[in-house]
């Protein structure tokens, strides 16, 4: 949540003033890949699904021996739905008329991914088993589907048979009229912008707007590796959870099963590319890896080792991710940084001072409205459960 709320464009800033190697990487990082590969910038999303998985094995656990298995049942549905229709609300909700609406984005996704989790959770006994082999029957169920299944061409050719659009990775508004409907040839096994299952299944099936005008990166068929995504953090949260096991050999556990993750990942990235926008297979390895490594480290640090005076902020985050997460969609702490610092005052600094101070300046000015909100709610105890 840091990183979103103006970490990424404090390190655009850095790079500014700073204009180094280091500097050059860490800003390439904190954006994401146009398609193919992999950045951290690309881990944030997954990173939320996986930690949504790690978490409500603890809360669920504790609901189902409170309440019983009924109640976190009803706990689960009602929570998904209310997160959805939040995320409806984020998208601009009714600001639009229809079909100008989008069903599908970030949050929507997270309340899916939940909803299957937790539901798998509360109604399976051998949870192990039943995770790991859901998630793997995701993974390559899903690999089967856009390697093997074909699907319509609708790229459109002339009339000596040249292709007019070589990808359908439309910007235009009227992106739609470039899709040829009425083509009888068929494609599979390709992964490219547009010309693959997940997005013909979007321009197919999937109502309203589409963030990619004909597709959508949260359309409907990618939610199903997503929810994989999840089953990957309940595994870590049975892991963290389980008092048979060391803390220390937790540690060691989720920072080796996420080093093979990855290598798994990338290796697999040879036939089915990692890409973020359709949530690939390899995706899912990679970025569960990644995220697996990254909770041990924390997990080390945080609870065994107890150091945690330097991450008071980020608690103050953590307790209200959707809040700040709103309150950013609804008032942008950047616009109200600017009202401070933007305009005169960022040109001046960048002209007198040195280039991109004015930038720097507004970029901590934006993380700065952050953490103010973050830490009036949480001084006054206020947090939004969903």
């Amino acid at each position: 949540m840091f990183w979103i709320m103006g970490g990424d464009a404090l390190a655009g800033a850095l790079h500014q003033v700073g204009n180094d190697p280091v500097t050059g990487t860490l800003a390439d990082q904190l954006e994401h890949v146009e398609w193919a590969g992999f950045h951290f910038y690309d881990l944030i999303f997954p990173l939320f699904v996986f930690i949504v998985g790690v978490s409500l094995v603890f809360s669920l656990a504790g609901a189902i021996e409170q309440h019983g298995r009924a109640a976190a049942i009803r706990r689960v549905l009602f929570r998904s739905l209310l997160m959805f229709v939040v995320a409806l609300f984020y998208s601009g909700g009714f600001t639009a008329h229809w079909p100008d609406i989008r069903l599908f984005g970030v949050l929507n996704r997270i309340a899916l991914c939940y909803a299957a989790g937790g539901l798998l959770f509360c109604l399976v006994r051998e949870r192990w088993a039943w995770i790991a082999g859901t998630a793997a029957a995701l993974l390559l169920g899903y690999w089967a589907l856009m390697s093997f299944v074909p699907f319509p061409d609708l790229r459109r050719v002339d009339e000596t048979g040249a292709l007019l659009s070589p990808s359908l990775d439309i910007t235009n508004a009227s992106g739609t009229a470039q899709l040829n409907w009425d083509t009888t040839n068929s494609v599979r096994g390709t992964f490219n912008p547009g010309l693959n299952l997940a997005n013909y299944v979007d321009q197919k099936f999937l109502p309203g707007k589409k963030w990619e005008k004909t597709w959508d990166p949260e359309g409907l068929l990618s939610t199903l590796p997503a929810m994989a995504t999840c089953l990957l953090g309940m595994l870590a949260g049975l892991l963290l959870k389980n008092p048979l096991i060391a803390d220390r050999r937790k540690v060691t556990l989720l920072l080796a099963v996420g080093a093979v993750a990855v290598v798994a990942g990338f290796a697999w990235s040879t036939q089915f590319p990692v890409i973020k926008k359709i949530w690939t297979s390899s995706f899912v390895l990679v970025a569960g890896g990644y995220s697996a490594m990254l909770l041990a480290v924390f997990y080390l640090v945080i609870d065994v080792w107890q150091w945690r005076k330097w991450c008071v902020v980020f608690v103050w985050y953590g307790m209200n991710p959707i809040t700040v997460y709103l309150a950013d969609n609804i008032i942008s702490f950047r616009r109200v940084a600017t009202r401070f610092l933007g305009g005169d005052v960022q040109a001046f600094l960048n002209t007198r001072v040195t280039f991109g101070f004015g930038d720097l300046l507004l970029a901590f000015g934006e993380i700065a409205v952050g953490i103010c909100l973050v830490w009036f709610l949480y001084r006054r105890k206020i947090f939004l459960r969903l």
